[in-house]
């Protein structure tokens, strides 16, 4: 368990009465924004993509290990490899699209483990910062989904794949005047807006909370100024953050499932009609 705390808030702790101390140094949406780690010319290389790429690197180098010599009885990396595999192919593919989505399960698998990935950062030390709790890249993942099934619906089915969105059957056709507009507004604006909206904004308020009760532990906690108030604080605010910090790492399990199981859903649409 380990949450990265702001400069801003270190020099500043708990005095009763407020002499010689400071008001709490509450964390805002600056705690999303660091220094570049390096700069090439106007180009800004920033943590968020950092550790994104350390995420990829994670991905690739595991499955290559895990498969570069393949057993019949798996055991090891192959086996979790597998386990993995297996989990995406059977558990959402087969029971979401059907027969007709296995060419998905590559693009699906390398999704939910990436995501799964970054969404782990917020926990671990030194790392400390969930990089999907950044907008752009939450945004840039739903316009992949977008731009694969909106097409692929179109050449699977032709001009049935846009009758089957907007216009459902069984429908008393007066009906179409107002469900039309809807069908149009949530399938193909609504859709990828929610898409990214909701893994975006799980990680970014759960970032902020740890943020908020490791800096209220440390903050409460001062040996300088003993105070009854501040030793139960910062205790209760430590426990807290330990029960958050679990609760967080199954979160951004949960959330790359639900952004994965989505896109399967979607990608359902575009194989076999709405």
């Amino acid at each position: 368990m380990t949450v990265a705390i702001p400069e801003t808030a270190w020099g500043c702790q708990f005095v009763p009465g407020l002499e010689g101390g400071c008001g709490f140094p509450a964390p805002n949406a600056s705690i999303f924004f660091t220094d570049p780690v390096f700069s090439l010319g106007p180009f800004n290389f920033t943590k968020p993509m950092l550790l994104l790429w350390i995420g990829v690197a994670i991905i690739v180098i595991f499955f290559l290990y895990a498969f570069m010599r393949p057993k019949l009885v798996p055991r090891g990396a192959q086996n979790l490899g597998e386990l993995g595999y297996l989990f995406i192919r059977d558990g959402i593919v087969k029971d979401v699209i059907g027969k007709g989505g296995t060419k998905f399960v590559p693009f699906l698998f390398s999704f939910f483990f990436l995501i799964w990935i970054l969404n782990l950062f917020e926990v671990i030390p030194v790392a400390q910062f969930p990089p999907t709790s950044m907008f752009a890249l939450p945004v840039a993942f739903a316009l992949i989904v977008y731009f694969t099934w909106v097409p692929y619906g179109f050449i699977k089915q032709g001009p049935g794949f846009l009758k089957s969105m907007l216009f459902p059957s069984g429908i008393p056709w007066p009906m179409y005047f107002l469900l039309t507009p809807i069908e149009l507004l949530s399938n193909f604006i609504v859709r990828p807006f929610t898409h990214a909206v909701r893994l975006f904004a799980n990680m970014f308020a759960g970032h902020l909370l740890l943020t908020t009760f490791a800096i209220a532990a440390w903050y409460l906690f001062n040996p300088a100024s003993f105070s009854v108030v501040g030793v139960v604080g910062s205790a209760g605010s430590f426990l807290m953050l330990t029960i958050l910090t679990a609760f967080e790492i199954l979160i951004g399990a949960l959330q790359a499932y639900i952004f994965t199981l989505l896109t399967a859903v979607y990608l359902s649409d575009a194989v076999s009609g709405h």
